[in-house]
């Protein structure tokens, strides 16, 4: 599996969110800071991604911004960052695409900075690659099924068909996919978007209709970690930094 090419040597971390559902431990730091295991959440996923062989990270900044840019200037060798600079006003997640639209390729990685992931017999960037179409394809999301999302009690949000087509859950069902919070993006997703802050939800659900958004099932085990009581069993299952 080593000998998978990358979909791409660049990748974008989601960092400017208010972190309001893990108050109070982020009424002094932003949420990227947090720590699980002795390491901050966003080291987690950076750490993750110099391991894969990503070389460059795009990592937007907005809720106490200083804190997070000093972090990744002292902390972090690899993988190279360019901060896109949010402060003026928090985009949201398809915003925040779209205003670092310049820094990135054609087709990119692109990641929450609060994810905490294991692996399966691969990595999830080489794992996304193997399953990578640019010319089916305007995004591809890593999904978990129910029996892998650690923490999680939601219904889910996506089902999959057989040739790994997404679709929404309906209204008041359970759908056996949650999102990872982890995709493969490719510019044409990003066509004609709105100015100023709107979800990524609405450029998928555009992708949905034209049949242009996939997804593959993650090998190993995510953990969601929104609210602070999330952190201790999660920690039961990381080795400390």
């Amino acid at each position: 599996m080593n000998e998978v090419k990358l979909a791409s040597d660049t990748a974008m971390v989601l960092s400017a969110g208010l972190g309001k559902r893990m108050r109070p431990l982020t009424a002094t730091q932003p949420k990227p800071l947090v720590r699980v295991a002795g390491k901050s959440l966003i080291d987690h996923a950076l750490d993750k991604l110099d391991a894969a062989g990503i070389e460059k990270a795009v990592v937007n900044v907005h809720y106490l911004a200083d804190a997070l840019e000093g972090h990744l200037k002292v902390r972090r060798k690899g993988p190279a960052i360019t901060v896109s600079d949010e402060r003026d006003c928090l985009l949201e997640t398809g915003g925040g695409m779209v205003k670092a639209v310049a820094l990135l390729p054609e087709t990119f990685f692109c990641l929450n900075s609060d994810n905490i992931w294991l692996d399966g017999p691969v990595d999830v960037f080489h794992e996304l690659s193997l399953a990578w179409d640019a010319e089916r394809m305007d995004a591809l999301l890593l999904m978990v099924p129910h029996p892998r999302a650690m923490n999680y009690r939601g219904d889910g949000d996506f089902h999959l068909d057989p040739v790994g087509r997404v679709t929404r859950r309906k209204r008041g069902h359970v759908a056996p996919f949650i999102y990872s919070g982890i995709q493969i993006v490719s510019k044409r997703l990003l066509r004609d978007a709105p100015e100023g802050p709107f979800s990524t939800n609405l450029l998928w659900s555009r992708a949905i209709e034209e049949g242009r958004l996939y997804g593959i099932s993650h090998t190993g085990l995510w953990f969601e970690v929104g609210e602070p009581s999330a952190i201790r069993p999660t920690e039961e299952w990381l080795p400390r930094a």
